[in-house]
């Protein structure tokens, strides 16, 4: 079986067509089921990868070394204390090193172009962990989520995704990215300063400031948290103020006239005040029932967030195992 995905790179989804989307996330399925059943999921003994954290990371770092574990494979991690790339040494030069030592380079931070440069001086495939323009391996794993969760024989082309909130971010940005590959009804709902400027009409793509059209008989609703990225304080009140009304929230949910939507959630999420930046939030512009999302949607039967988080895993090996096997013969899709 030919492997498109030999040694190809992925900094975002555009990276992939429809059948490699779809390879993916059939072979994450498989390899779920595999874990399920305790058979053999290792196919990568002898494997070698570094990991570049640029950005701080709780589910995506967790998620490449459980994934690497899982194949046997090797992991380096560097973030800006352990490494001279980009300050004391090139980035050419360092991945000129890595092409040499690695199989695989994956990036997470906060500049897009400087995973492109990586692409650039890499013979060996580069995965775009985050940063401030994409997250593929997030979408990818939502996807493979909302297949997951879909009504009996309904297909992926025929349900409809309200995106609700930030819409310029990186996430907002990859599920336009999935809209158009995948051919994926998406609702952008926001403040008008917060949704992208439209360059061509699409008619899978809605973009509305209004809640009620956008929400209506909607399958599943995704929000992000509203500040990341190194989000700067001085905004913070202004976006709150021009956000607040989009909140996912049970009389939100009550638009949608579908009590069977669900909801997704990229994490990590201000749904309480159990953390130090959601308290200070909190006390200084006296919130008291979550920011983005409240705590009862957050924690209610109707959320996937947690799906999401254990589905990565899978996405990431069928990722690694579709990168750096040039024969997939024994893989039967």
């Amino acid at each position: 079986m030919k492997n498109s995905l030999y040694n190809k790179s992925l900094l975002s989804l555009k990276d992939l067509n429809k059948l490699e989307i779809k390879k993916i996330i059939n072979l994450a399925k498989k390899l779920k089921h595999l874990k399920k059943t305790k058979k053999k999921i290792s196919f990568l003994e002898g494997k070698n990868i570094v990991s570049i954290f640029e950005l701080n990371s709780t589910r995506t770092r967790c998620a490449f070394e459980i994934s690497a574990f899982n194949q046997k494979v090797n992991v380096t991690n560097l973030d800006v204390k352990n490494t001279h790339m980009g300050e004391k040494e090139s980035i050419e030069d360092t991945v000129k090193v890595f092409n040499f030592m690695y199989d695989a380079i994956q990036y997470r931070g906060p500049n897009h172009n400087v995973i492109k440069e990586i692409k650039k001086y890499s013979k060996i495939p580069v995965w775009n962990g985050l940063t401030n323009k994409y997250h593929p391996i997030q979408i990818l794993s939502d996807i493979f989520t909302i297949i997951e969760n879909l009504k009996k024989n309904k297909k992926l082309c025929k349900i409809t995704i309200a995106y609700i909130g930030d819409c310029k971010n990186n996430i907002a940005k990859t599920i336009l990215e999935a809209s158009k590959i995948l051919n994926i009804n998406i609702n952008m709902i926001s403040n008008k300063k917060f949704l992208p400027k439209i360059k061509k009409k699409n008619k899978k793509i809605l973009f509305t400031e209004n809640k009620y059209i956008g929400l209506n008989n909607v399958d599943f609703i995704y929000t992000d948290t509203w500040f990341s990225m190194g989000q700067n304080n001085n905004k913070i009140k202004n976006k709150i103020k021009l956000l607040k009304k989009y909140q996912i929230n049970k009389n939100l949910l009550k638009k949608t006239k579908n009590e069977n939507t669900r909801i997704l959630h990229c994490m990590p999420a201000i749904h309480n005040n159990k953390t130090e930046f959601s308290k200070k939030i909190f006390r200084k512009y006296k919130i008291n029932n979550g920011l983005e999302i409240t705590d009862e949607v957050f924690k209610s039967k109707n959320s996937l967030v947690f799906e999401q988080v254990k589905n990565k895993i899978y996405i990431i090996q069928a990722i690694m195992i579709l990168s750096l096997k040039k024969n997939i013969n024994f893989l039967k899709f």
